[in-house]
């Protein structure tokens, strides 16, 4: 079998000088316990004050947002007291910009997305609205910190729990709202395309109250809806899909059961939007349990499996990227979930980073939410008792591989090519293919067995290259091991890394 085939390489990034960064190295990094995720920074609560406001008494949701012409990236940090801001282009060193204050009161709820550049920001607090906040004006904070004030205010609602934005449509849900309009604290729909000028646009409570809710442009495999805007709200009891599409007039399609709920609290879609993954926050009697919904037909849900997991904690928040489900799971921490195999019940846990080291309880201290949409690799979440962490998740969460190219397969089932070049100074290479349709996990492993960075950990289709890449970055000289563990094989390759 011929050794060398045409592949476009594994880009495997790391997103900034490894040596600012502490590594999850013998499941810790700088006291945290971990796996596969390293740390890049931490800012404590009491960072988050700013002229004429205090410090918050804690830290609750978190989003992000990234100038596009520059490229900057930044965290919006949500606190009991007002919403702060920090730039993390340099994720070793944060850069606390200042506070948008609540537009009334303290709460312990707040919540924040983006849409065109500005961020929408609601709270529990009594009468807060829901705050706009131009961006841009990040991009040019001189003396931090600094005490902002939103540009506009929606108050077509009072207080609200969370709000969920369609970013295709350019449309504002604000959910568990106290209003005159959309009393039952359900989908409160605001137009936002002009993010200035917020107005009133529809409600939808007839299932009553939502916690929270994914709305989007819906494009998955039930050909009757795609194109509609749908949304799946999680309703206490049920996943409940709307569709959304005429403000004035919308239709509630399908509720979704599940057996023994105690609070359906939030979910997000796969990909695909093939499955909806929710947390259910108040089940835990068992075991904390992430519930699988297929939404092939969304008008017609089909409950699947539930996932219980070992650690003693209360879930919370969780978002889909890529092949990845991301949980934050209070004292738990962040978890990284393999969200490929659910049409085979799987949902297996990769990694973690237990932002509360204080314990595993089920209890509502330690992390709120996290957000791992940068393009840099960097996930951010929100400790409400230890602050602001800045992760460093194994850049094969992240890596982007280019076109696959067919291959024939010998008979042993896969094929490994040997590195080149070998020794390396800058990267090396591989190539992998298999005959079967299998989970792969690729590491890489110094002279002393301790794993130094994971290349691959999905699953792979049969007859494809799946190339690998290894990058030196601020590895010592020397040789490692790379380890490729399939479902149907085994097998390593040395390598040497010259200075």
């Amino acid at each position: 079998m011929a050794r060398s085939l045409f592949v476009v390489l594994l880009t495997l990034a790391f997103v900034a000088p490894a040596e600012a960064q502490t590594p999850c190295v013998e499941n810790t990094a700088d006291g945290f316990p971990c796996n596969r995720i390293g740390l890049w920074s931490r800012l404590p609560v009491s960072t988050f004050s700013s002229p004429g406001t205090s410090a918050p008494s804690s830290l609750n949701d978190i989003w992000g947002w990234t100038d596009e012409t520059s490229g900057r990236e930044f965290a919006l940090v949500g606190a009991t007291n007002g919403l702060a801001f920090v730039e993390i282009t340099d994720p070793a060193a944060p850069v606390y910009l200042g506070k948008l204050p609540t537009a009334t009161t303290a709460s312990t709820w707040r919540d924040v997305k983006v849409y065109a550049d500005h961020a929408f920001v609601v709270s529990e607090a009594f009468g807060h609205g829901m705050q706009v906040f131009d961006l841009s004006r990040l991009l040019s904070v001189s003396s931090p910190p600094v005490t902002f004030s939103s540009d506009a205010r929606y108050t077509g609602f009072g207080s609200a729990h969370n709000v969920v934005i369609d970013e295709t449509s350019g449309f504002a849900f604000g959910v568990g709202v106290s209003a005159p309009t959309c009393g039952g604290g359900g989908l409160h729909m605001v137009d936002i395309r002009t993010p200035t000028s917020p107005t009133y646009a529809g409600c939808f409570d007839d299932d009553g109250y939502t916690h929270d809710a994914q709305c989007l442009v819906y494009e998955g495999p039930d050909t009757e809806h795609q194109g509609r805007q749908i949304c799946v709200a999680s309703n206490e009891d049920t996943i409940t899909v709307v569709d959304v599409t005429d403000k004035s007039n919308p239709v509630e399609l399908s509720r979704g059961f599940y057996p023994n709920p105690g609070y359906t609290h939030q979910g997000w879609f796969t990909e695909d939007q093939r499955y909806f993954v929710v947390n259910d926050e108040v089940d835990n009697s068992a075991g904390p349990r992430t519930i699988i919904f297929d939404l092939a037909d969304l008008d017609s849900p089909s409950f699947e499996f539930i996932h219980f997991r070992p650690v003693a904690t209360t879930d919370h928040n969780l978002y889909i990227r890529g092949d990845y489900a991301f949980l934050s799971n209070y004292e738990a921490g962040l978890r990284i979930y393999d969200a490929t195999r659910l049409a085979t019940n799987r949902f297996d846990e990769l990694a973690f980073f237990d932002t509360y080291p204080q314990g595993d309880r089920y209890t509502y201290n330690g992390q709120w939410s996290n957000y791992p949409y940068f393009e840099s690799g960097v996930v951010i979440a929100n400790d409400q008792d230890n602050g602001l962490f800045v992760l460093a998740p194994d850049p094969s969460f992240f890596a982007v591989s280019g076109e696959e190219a067919p291959v024939t397969v010998p008979d042993a089932g896969f094929l490994l090519t040997d590195p080149a070049p070998n020794p390396f100074t800058d990267r090396v290479t591989f190539e992998l293919a298999v005959d079967a349709t299998q989970h792969i996990r690729a590491e890489v492993f110094d002279v002393q067995g301790r794993r130094v960075v994971t290349l691959l950990d999905r699953v792979v289709t049969p007859n494809t290259v799946q190339p690998l890449a290894l990058d030196a970055g601020d590895l010592p000289a020397g040789t490692y091991v790379v380890r490729v563990t399939g479902e149907t094989f085994a097998a390593s390759r040395s390598v040497s890394l010259t200075r």
